[in-house]
């Protein structure tokens, strides 16, 4: 077995993709208190506002949780997957790279911001992924709500905390059995957190790591 994620252009551009983010700030995130940079990203009326502050931060998968998307979307062959929140497209890298190294499929991606959108689409291009993978500009609320692949075997939850109910009320119905779940921050989303766990959910689901929830789709 091969992958393209070990060697030129993806390899080197990971890399310095993640130290720029290391790198990245955002004054408009700075001007907020604390309180007020959490209120804003628990609410699911205005996390819209959030998301338009931190259009600076890079707000990205951890390289490990990365290498998990890949494996996962590798060992189980997938063909369609769905991510919310692209941001500049890291984890939409490792995801392409995967449905690359699997004989194909695609990504359809979500991201608010038009400026993180136009640079992913460079860093998608850059990477020579770009023809894996649509990305949707808007609230993923809308872009998700339709025109989905009949199957999806995985699905990326990396955006807004606060709704994440809500995009897997727009996905659900075409999740196959077997399909995997995977909530970046979900300890920031309760609610997310209660549903998937629940006995009668349709889900069985575990904490990954510091961060992951990993969630899959009983039949």
């Amino acid at each position: 077995m091969t992958t393209i994620l070990t060697r030129a252009p993806i390899a080197p551009l990971l890399d310095r993709l993640f130290a720029e983010a290391s790198q990245a700030s955002s004054p408009a995130m700075a001007e907020l208190s604390r309180e007020e940079r959490e209120r804003l990203m628990l609410s699911k009326t205005e996390y819209l506002e959030f998301y338009r502050r931190a259009k600076d931060l890079w707000l990205p998968v951890s390289r490990e949780t990365g290498v998990l998307l890949y494996q996962l979307a590798r060992s189980t062959r997938a063909r369609n997957i769905v991510e919310f929140g692209t941001s500049f497209g890291l984890s939409t890298l490792y995801l392409a790279a995967a449905l690359r190294d699997n004989g194909g499929g695609r990504v359809i991606s979500s991201e608010f911001e038009p400026s993180k959108v136009a640079q992913a689409r460079r860093h998608l291009v850059e990477g020579g992924v770009d023809d894996l993978v649509e990305i949707r500009e808007g609230d993923a609320l809308q872009t998700l709500a339709g025109d989905l692949p009949e199957t999806i075997d995985l699905l990326l939850l990396d955006g807004a905390k606060s709704i994440y109910c809500e995009v897997l009320d727009r996905v659900e119905s075409r999740l196959r059995p077997g399909a995997l779940i995977v909530a970046d921050n979900a300890d920031y989303s309760p609610d997310y957190l209660a549903r998937v766990r629940a006995a009668d959910s349709g889900y069985l689901s575990v904490p990954f790591g510091d961060d992951v929830e990993l969630s899959i789709r009983l039949g």
